[in-house]
């Protein structure tokens, strides 16, 4: 049998001879794919966060898609089109790239609402519609996007909706010294570009999806996760004569993510059960994007993750 650790070790060690450094990141993008779940990355250029996915996608030996999202792009580029044959004056379906079971949508702020929202009904029921016909997408299936957070030339905020279909909003941050000296030592030349290979297949991960789901995650311990939730949204109740700092709180969407992504990384961990110190770690990435910032907030230079953290220290922490 496969552990969790046993497991992330194979993929780590496979997507590090590409990728130096991301740790954290790299654990989480595991812990979406055992929850089965879609996820956003959010980072300045040169971050490796589109080689990231990439190698992801070469590690687990899955069939991989790249869109690269621009202001031209039309929603039958990413999800197909019907095409006539004149041979026989019928028409066809022709499928398109998010027929994979690893979808990266490159810059996917770069593309306008119509095509960011060609995302929808795959993300969430994973299927499309063409001509009028549904057709089912492969097993397994996930989006994994990124976006430049400091360019505002030619894009397009994503729409609450859409940002609430990933289960993680993931910031990656620049390497630390050490590991910006190694990126130099071993990629200093160009004939020393890493060969991937495939350490699992998709069989084996939906396989270990049964495994996650026998991690124990206690009624209290679900209280907690409501609790955390739930402070989100008094957060944006409104406030006579005070401030408010969110706009709207988090979906129940953000309470079904904290509730799987906590028992996968329980898993990967080496565990069978999910403690709260658990949902307190992985809570920030599934709440990130799923609460809105006031104009009140943004003044004071006030984060998503600022309120996240308060909300954090100020729910009671169920003891044994």
């Amino acid at each position: 049998m496969i552990t969790g650790p046993t497991w992330s070790q194979k993929l780590r060690d496979e997507i590090g001879k590409a990728v130096i450094g991301q740790d954290a990141v790299v654990e989480r993008l595991l812990v979406a794919l055992l929850a089965n779940g879609h996820v956003l990355l959010e980072g300045m250029p040169g971050l490796a966060k589109t080689l990231l996915i990439k190698s992801l996608g070469t590690a687990l030996g899955i069939q991989f898609e790249r869109v690269q999202f621009t202001p031209d792009l039309l929603p039958s580029d990413v999800v197909g089109t019907m095409v006539f044959s004149p041979k026989d004056g019928a028409f066809t379906a022709h499928r398109g790239p998010i027929f994979a079971n690893l979808v990266l949508a490159d810059e996917i702020n770069r593309a306008p609402a119509k095509v960011q929202s060609a995302l929808l009904e795959a993300m969430q029921e994973r299927q499309v519609t063409i001509g009028g016909q549904t057709h089912l997408l492969p097993k397994p299936f996930f989006v994994m996007a990124t976006q430049n957070p400091v360019e505002q030339e030619g894009t397009y905020p994503l729409p609450e909706a859409q940002t609430d279909r990933f289960l993680f909003k993931l910031i990656v941050d620049y390497p630390t010294l050490d590991e910006e000296s190694i990126m130099m030592q071993r990629w200093g030349q160009v004939t020393r570009q890493p060969a991937l290979h495939a350490v699992a297949n998709g069989e084996e991960l939906l396989e270990l999806r049964g495994e996650v789901d026998k991690v124990h995650l206690s009624p209290t311990v679900q209280s907690y996760i409501l609790a955390l939730v739930r402070s989100t949204r008094e957060l944006a109740a409104p406030v006579a004569g005070g401030k408010r700092y969110l706009s709207f709180g988090a979906s129940p969407r953000a309470s079904l993510a904290l509730y799987q992504a906590a028992r996968a990384l329980a898993w990967l961990r080496g565990l069978d059960y999910v403690s709260p110190g658990l949902v307190q770690e992985i809570a920030p990435d599934v709440l990130r994007h799923r609460v809105g910032l006031t104009y009140e907030a943004e003044a004071e230079e006030i984060t998503a993750d600022d309120l996240i953290a308060e909300v954090i220290r100020k729910t009671p922490v169920p003891r044994a």
